[in-house]
């Protein structure tokens, strides 16, 4: 899919003074960390569907008002004065105080016009004419600044894009050779434990490491600096300009649950290397480098420890320990299994080199399939994910009494298996109660003994997994389940434990790369839609340490984790030129030449 170059030319300078007979026009320049803290609003706003600041006009006035803006995207914004000023105002436009520019600009970029009438004799209207979000580049020289005028006369402000005296902002102009891609999908999916169209890759094993030397040699094939880290995390790089700035970092993982399909993760591990190949062949030079991540075991299947290799890098005190002492369904630990595919330091103190310093990286994004419905139901290519759901998950063991399964008369049971049963209807109800479609449960895993037709079940092992964005609500649904066992093991005459085995931190995307990937999917004229992530993605554990953000694209569906796992060419070229543009905004100063935006 190839885009035809487009350019956006924007006025040097941002605000211009229409004066009157005894005035001449001035100018008044806007600076670059303002146009950030206008990025950061809009992309709040959109996000969130609110803004609210209150904003001290102190340095516009020469006596002091404090006003509120709201804006409810309710199609109106009202200001509402909270303390009076004196009769004799006077402006000083070139003094403008840079929250209330801020604010009044955002309101403008996303309304199209405010007006806010200061005093019965003057108004300042904004005015937004061109393209929401795109960049305004400036040019100092041309900026006049003004002295006070009487606020006896009425003046305007107008905020607009027009191609006077401006430079002009050019994207890449990029081809997606998403047949390419797709064979490469192809063909990882026959590195597989199963027969295609299903796909296992388990960790260290033989497949898995077949995969990693695959995705190794297309990474070189393109020029990258590849290494790889202890715990089997891959990295290829590609040089910037300036190589002593922190590189901007893409990618996901290639491990499959058992008969998942050929999708998940993948896409954003051969995508980015896509990305990256795509912008190589329009000449494009990153000012950063741009690092392709290949993840360790992003999948919990073999060791129950699931987004190792991001995880062991996001430092947290706990992975250590509990690598170390991990073992699979046949009593191998990790340390063993690690060994035995070549990976011989998995152990202290070789983890702690793992571990991202501060500043590793000055963003990250992941690109991946939905996982979910909503993208395909609504039409809507591009996801921009402004939240990333985490999970808690809690292990429940049950103990009662075995027994002859006709021999032993109902009253007199204690039966495990029936309370295991119960407990995964109650984890339903409990997630159900809170009313939150970002609240999802599972009870994924049931485990009974002595497992036989004829036997009563004498103990069962349930292990639950709860997701949300928002902790406090995914709590409340623990302490629900909590409640539940200690009831239904009292009422069945069973004992039980229950243990939390993780509890990971919910977190929110930032708001640059958020920003970035909606500014790339505008100017691709893609249809996008702000929403949160209920699946967990080694992007959660990149965001303790890093700026992160995910791209979704729509899946059949919305299947996943099974062999029916599918996106469209279509949709696939869309996500990686999205994802190709946003690692350009975000390793180069702008897309405008000229510019400055120091990140």
């Amino acid at each position: 899919m190839a885009a035809s170059r487009q350019s956006v030319a924007l006025n040097s300078c941002a605000i211009s003074w229409k004066g009157d007979d005894d005035h001449p026009d001035q100018t008044v320049c806007v600076t670059a960390w303002l146009q950030k803290m206008m990025t950061i609003m809009l992309v709040r706003a959109s996000a969130f569907g609110t803004c609210r600041m209150k904003v001290d006009c102190g340095n516009w006035m020469q006596r002091a008002s404090r006003y509120v803006v709201h804006d409810d995207f309710d199609g109106g914004a009202k200001c509402s004065r909270l303390s009076g000023v004196t009769a004799d105002h006077r402006w000083r436009p070139a003094a403008l105080h840079s929250q209330t520019l801020c604010l009044m600009t955002l309101i403008a970029v996303v309304m199209g016009q405010f007006r806010l009438a200061l005093s019965g004799q003057a108004s300042v209207t904004f005015i937004a004419a061109g393209i929401p979000g795109s960049r305004v580049e400036m040019n100092e020289t041309q900026c006049k600044h003004s002295s006070s005028y009487s606020s006896s006369s009425s003046y305007s402000y107008s905020y607009a894009y027009s191609s006077s005296g401006a430079k002009i902002c050019e994207w890449p102009s990029l081809t997606i050779d998403v047949d390419v891609l797709q064979k490469q999908l192809d063909h990882l999916g026959t590195i597989s434990d199963t027969a295609p169209p299903a796909v296992t890759r388990v960790l260290f094993s033989s497949n898995d490491l077949l995969a990693r030397r695959y995705v190794r040699s297309l990474m070189e094939a393109h020029n990258l600096t590849v290494r790889e880290d202890a715990i089997g995390n891959l990295f290829g790089r590609w040089e910037g300009k300036e190589r002593t700035l922190p590189p901007v970092a893409t990618g996901s993982h290639t491990d499959a649950v058992p008969f998942a399909g050929k999708y998940d993760g993948v896409l954003g591990v051969l995508g980015a290397i896509e990305a990256v190949a795509a912008l190589k062949r329009a000449g494009f030079v990153p000012t950063r480098s741009i690092e392709v991540i290949m993840f360790t075991s992003e999948e919990p299947t073999r060791f129950g420890i699931g987004c190792v290799g991001s995880w062991a890098m996001s430092g947290h005190p706990g992975i250590g320990s509990r690598l170390m002492t991990a073992k699979d369904n046949e009593g191998l630990s990790f340390k063993e299994a690690a060994a035995r595919a070549g990976y011989t330091k998995v152990k202290l103190p070789y983890l702690d080199d793992v571990v991202l310093p501060p500043n590793t990286y000055s963003a990250f994004l992941e690109l991946h399939i939905e996982q979910g419905p909503l993208l395909e139901q609504e039409g809507v290519p591009i996801g921009v994910v402004t939240a990333i759901a985490a999970a808690t998950r809690l292990k429940v063991d049950f103990r009662g009494d075995g027994g002859h399964a006709g021999s032993v008369l109902m009253p007199d049971r204690h039966d495990a298996g029936l309370a295991a049963a119960e407990l995964a209807l109650a984890v339903e109800a409990a997630v159900l109660a809170t009313g939150s479609l970002d609240t999802v449960g599972t009870t994924g895993i049931v485990k009974l003994s002595p497992n036989a037709i004829n036997s009563i079940s004498r103990e069962a092992h349930i292990q639950i997994d709860v997701r949300d964005t928002d902790p406090a609500r995914r709590g409340g649904v623990v302490d629900a389940i909590r409640h539940s066992v200690i009831e239904i093991a009292e009422r069945r005459r069973v004992e039980y434990d229950m243990q939390i085995i993780t509890e990971d931190p919910p977190t929110a995307c930032s708001p640059t790369v958020v920003h970035s990937v909606a500014q790339a999917a505008q100017f691709l004229k893609l249809k996008h839609k702000y929403m949160v992530s209920r699946a967990c993605h080694d992007a959660l554990f990149m965001a303790q340490s890093v700026p992160t953000g995910m791209i979704f694209i729509p899946c059949l569906g919305g299947i996943s984790h099974r062999p029916e796992e599918f996106a469209s060419k279509e949709s696939m070229a869309a996500g990686i030129h999205v994802l190709a543009l946003s690692l350009a905004d975000l390793s180069s100063p702008s897309p405008c030449q000229g510019t400055d935006d120091s990140r």
